[in-house]
Formats: structure tokens, C-alpha cells, sequence
């Protein structure tokens, strides 16, 4: 018998944020920041690697920024620069 949990049970990505956020004492995000979050990370993901994503929204949110603002950011950075 498997321990682990089968796909019926799992929380989806927005229930196991709204969770995570409560353990965490805040909000979740908007479904707009919710896309928005997606979006930076999509971002960072094909403009470098893929572990850029979360560490992407984790600088974003350290600096205090919204995900719309950390996104424009993200897309005016050159790889050049």
C-alpha cells in the first residue's frame, strides 16, 4: 500500500499558498499577484536558470516590491549589462 497521498487528496497550488500564507501570519496573493508571481518567475526562469524563479520572488519580496513592479524589473534587465 503507498504512503503517499494519491492526486485526489493533494491541495491545489492556490489552496496550499492560501495555507502557507496564514502559517506565515499574511495574505495570499490576488489572483492578479498571483500571476504576476508567475510571470517573474517565468521571467527569470528562461532569461537565465531555472532556480532563478523562486529566488527571483524571494529578492522581490525582501525589496519589499509588488510582483507587478518586481516584473517590469525583471523584463528591462539585459544580459548584457
Amino acid at each position: 500500500m503507498s504512503t503517499t497521498p494519491d492526486d485526489s487528496s493533494r491541495m491545489n497550488a492556490k489552496e496550499w499558498i492560501a495555507q502557507f500564507a496564514r502559517a506565515l501570519g499574511t495574505e495570499p496573493p490576488s489572483t492578479q499577484e498571483f500571476s504576476q508571481l508567475l510571470d517573474l518567475a517565468g521571467e527569470a526562469a528562461h532569461s537565465s536558470e531555472r532556480v532563478a524563479a523562486p529566488v527571483a520572488c524571494w529578492v522581490a519580496a525582501r525589496a519589499g516590491r509588488a510582483p507587478g513592479e518586481a516584473l517590469q524589473a525583471a523584463r528591462g534587465l539585459r544580459s548584457d549589462a
